[in-house]
């Protein structure tokens, strides 16, 4: 069986352009050692190599984040030889645990393999980008599929739907392509040495990284250089994959998040000589950042969330800026957009509004730049292109801890933690919500009780959705199995937009909105 497994993933190989027919001899003798196999039986399979590789289907951004993973049949063969593989290495004990931590390890491994070197990428990419930068990132996209760095297949097993929302169409999902750690694999990376290499998952250490019980293997794992504001940048696609070309972009060495002038220059460096992907950063501070706030990143891809498409609803003209088009975004979080052709104003004026921000206060709208000498203000920002004008939302954040909220005054409040309780990180404040994985099953089982007439308080893992169950049930008599988890998805989506609004330091009500027009004449005033 490994004999005709090592075939196919060579023929896989080829098929995929991830290796030529000139390397399968010496990718073979390779996959031979790996497996510890000292002869090779020559295997006759159906499969027949094209002579030329079928065009990739186009993506539309228009599309819901689960349409835009290709939907081919090479993800699924590929997943059919992997398995087949790691079997037989667990059978002969070639791996040191059957479990999925040691799988992955394994099976990235064998794809390490196939995948070229980092200088040979890098070459591909260049030549394509002077043709178009979006050729490029198509062929960089694909290749990082079909290394399975971006792992195809889980990806599909996301639950993903769109919520409409008065802010437009909110897309939600639950990850499921993250894989759970088993006990032994939790116990053993108690026990391992922890090395501080590489420094963290962004870091470019991880390229070629045979990774262990704690860190994920990256021998498939590929970076293309980008130079933004005279410093060296890296740019890779995110393993997870939450919408359409999700990459991230980071710095090349390991500095921590900074939110100031240069982050703007920065970003919009980026679209400039990417102009069909939009990019952003996370905030800077505890709370309302991102999950890896000691390694200095940004998020971006080819996707246009809700809160792109949401219109500007007041217009500000800010003095010394009367060339910027500016005002307050119609989104339940605080946002203010700017635009303009040149990009150079636009960075002028998002400093002067950060600046502004991380030093206002307005005690009657619970707005607190600092307490106990802590800052609270900061802002996560968003770069894109449309046409000839650069455009920057700016999302005004703040960290600010109470009794009543000891998690964060503007985040998820407690009565929605049954749903979302993690920071709300940029992906969030754009509309998409990346919901925990414990959700499925808990929508299934809610299901039936809910069918079945069940006392929710009665399961302890259901109890915590009882109020929130017992709100929504008055609005729907008619339960049925068929549209049961639809209106479970439908009630999900106005969760979500409550944390959004939560998540926002002006409210979307009169005295919320006056307050939001208090700080920007302010700023105007300057």
């Amino acid at each position: 069986m490994i004999y005709e497994q090592i075939r196919k993933l060579l023929l896989y190989g080829l098929t995929t352009g991830l290796i030529e027919k000139e390397d399968e001899l010496y990718i073979r003798n390779q996959l031979l050692e790996l497996f510890g196999l000292e002869d090779y039986e020559e295997q006759s399979l159906d499969e027949s190599i094209p002579s030329e590789k079928a065009p990739e289907e186009k993506i539309s951004s228009e599309k819901t984040p689960e349409e835009k993973i290709p939907s081919e049949k090479t993800p699924k063969e590929l997943e059919d030889i992997l398995q087949r593989m790691l079997d037989y290495a667990c059978d002969h004990g070639i791996m040191k645990e059957n479990s999925i931590v040691y799988r992955d390890l394994f099976d990235t491994k064998i794809m390490g393999l196939l995948t070229p070197r980092p200088s040979e990428v890098i070459r591909k990419f260049d030549e394509l980008y002077k043709k178009s930068p979006k050729e490029a990132t198509d062929y960089f996209y694909k290749f990082s599929q079909d290394t399975d760095y971006i792992r195809r297949y889980r990806i599909k097993k996301d639950i993903k739907w769109v919520t409409k929302t008065e802010y437009g169409d909110i897309d939600i999902t639950i990850n499921l392509s993250k894989p759970e750690k088993d006990p032994k694999a939790i116990a053993a990376a108690k026990l391992a040495k922890q090395t501080g290499y590489p420094k963290c998952l962004l870091c470019k250490e991880n390229v070629g990284f045979a990774g262990s019980v704690t860190l994920p293997a990256r021998q498939n794992h590929r970076i293309i250089p980008v130079m933004i504001h005279g410093q060296n940048w890296g740019f890779q696609y995110s393993p997870y994959v939450y919408y359409n070309e999700h990459c991230i972009v980071f710095h090349q060495e390991h500095v921590p998040m900074k939110i100031d002038r240069s982050s703007f220059r920065k970003l919009l460096d980026f679209v400039k000589q990417y102009p069909h992907y939009f990019v952003g950063s996370n905030a800077d501070l505890p709370i309302v950042g991102g999950s890896i706030l000691s390694h200095d990143h940004f998020q971006g891809g080819c996707y246009e969330f809700a809160m792109a498409k949401a219109p500007i609803e007041r217009k500000f003209t800010f003095e010394g800026f009367k060339d910027i088009e500016a005002g307050v975004v119609t989104w339940p979080m605080s946002v203010l957009r700017i635009r303009s052709k040149e990009d150079d104003r636009l960075v002028e004026l998002a400093d002067e509004i950060l600046q502004s921000w991380r030093e206002y206060s307005d005690e009657a709208a619970g707005i607190y730049a600092y307490t106990e000498g802590e800052p609270h203000n900061t802002i996560t920002p968003i770069a894109r292109k449309v046409g000839e004008v650069y455009e920057l939302d700016l999302v005004l954040r703040n960290n600010l801890t109470t009794e009543e909220h000891p998690l964060g005054l503007y985040h998820p409040h407690q009565e929605l933690h049954h749903i979302k309780k993690e920071n709300i990180g940029l992906i969030e404040v754009m509309g998409l919500a990346v919901l925990p994985a414990r959700l499925k099953e808990e929508m299934e089982l809610l299901s039936t009780y809910l069918l079945e007439g069940k006392d929710l308080r009665s399961n302890p893992v259901l109890e915590k959705h009882a109020d929130w169950a017992e709100a929504f049930l008055p609005k729907y008599p008619d339960r049925k199995e068929d549209n049961i988890h639809e209106i479970l998805q439908a009630e999900i989506g106005k969760v979500f937009l409550q944390v959004l609004e939560h998540a926002g330091v002006y409210k979307r009500n009169t005295q919320g909105q006056e307050a939001f027009d208090r700080f920007l004449l302010h700023v105007c005033s300057k």
